[in-house]
């Protein structure tokens, strides 16, 4: 009876196709965990805009993890969760790990929603990924050599996406995390001049950092043909969250993990040597 119960144990890995999911996903397969990915390529489909594919993909699901794209902070994000954690409860499901964001009232609206669930539950804050230059919206800044975006000097503590995976599947499989908030950042602060001058070491060519007017970006990006939920998350993160409110250090990865968080320089010097920042002559 163990074995089966066992087996008909599964995780749901909301945006199990995303940066932390696929992460997330591959870490608990790895482990032996039987894991549903939760996406609309996935089969169940799983898509936040349509309630009815819910119920399919948390049949037999005995945990979640939770992300919601593009951000926590996009209008309509709490009604989302907070009928999601509705039928994720009804469906059966005992633990609840969720993504969320540093520094947006909103996104811990949803984190109130969570802990008031009734179930088991872990809170993942990050703001600014590593990978945003390696896997995401910079990556073709970084290749041109000029990173231009309207952060002017300010500091962030940007942290590593394996980092948060890592701390999510210890809160997806170990019960003394329950209840804990782990707000996770990497080891130091930085401004987007200090993360232009690792990868250009990192890279051995030089990566400029443009400061570019706040305006000026957002329309660029309008124009570029970025869908409009991209505009207002980019919009809405430098004009709202990058305003030094996150410009402090947690202990989280440490908390929850027994160790320190990667370092920027060898997230860059890891991702160098893959030849994905590589630039024909």
């Amino acid at each position: 009876m163990n074995f089966l119960r066992k087996q008909k144990d599964l995780t749901l890995v909301l945006g199990g196709t995303g940066k932390t999911g696929q992460r997330v996903a591959q870490r608990l397969q790895a482990m032996g965990r039987n894991v549903r990915i939760g996406s609309r390529s996935s089969a169940p489909s799983f898509d936040w805009d349509n309630e009815k594919s819910w119920e399919a993909s948390l049949k037999d699901v005995t945990a979640v993890y939770i992300t919601y794209a593009p951000d926590l902070a996009m209008p309509g994000a709490t009604d989302a969760i907070q009928a999601f954690v509705l039928r994720a409860k009804k469906s059966g499901v005992k633990r609840l790990v969720l993504l969320s964001g540093r520094g947006e009232p909103e996104a811990q609206a949803c984190e109130k929603i969570v802990q008031d669930s009734g179930l088991d539950w872990t809170v993942v804050r990050a703001s600014w990924f590593y990978q945003n230059f390696s896997e995401g919206a910079f990556i073709e800044m970084v290749l041109s050599g000029a990173i231009t975006l309207p952060a002017r000097d300010q500091v962030e503590p940007f942290v590593d996406v394996d980092d948060i995976a890592d701390v999510a599947v210890a809160a997806l499989t170990q019960d003394h995390h329950k209840g804990e908030i782990y707000e996770v950042t990497g080891p130091r602060l930085m401004s987007l001049a200090d993360v232009a001058a690792e990868l250009s070491r990192a890279t051995g060519r030089e990566i400029q950092y443009i400061d570019v007017p706040h305006d000026a970006f957002v329309a660029e990006v309008a124009n570029s043909g970025a869908p409009k939920d991209v505009v207002w998350m980019l919009d809405y993160l430098f004009a709202t969250v990058l305003d030094g409110r996150n410009a402090h250090l947690t202990d989280g990865v440490q908390r929850a993990l027994g160790r320190p968080p990667k370092d920027f320089a060898d997230y860059a010097r890891d991702v160098a040597a893959t030849g994905i920042w590589r630039v024909a002559a």
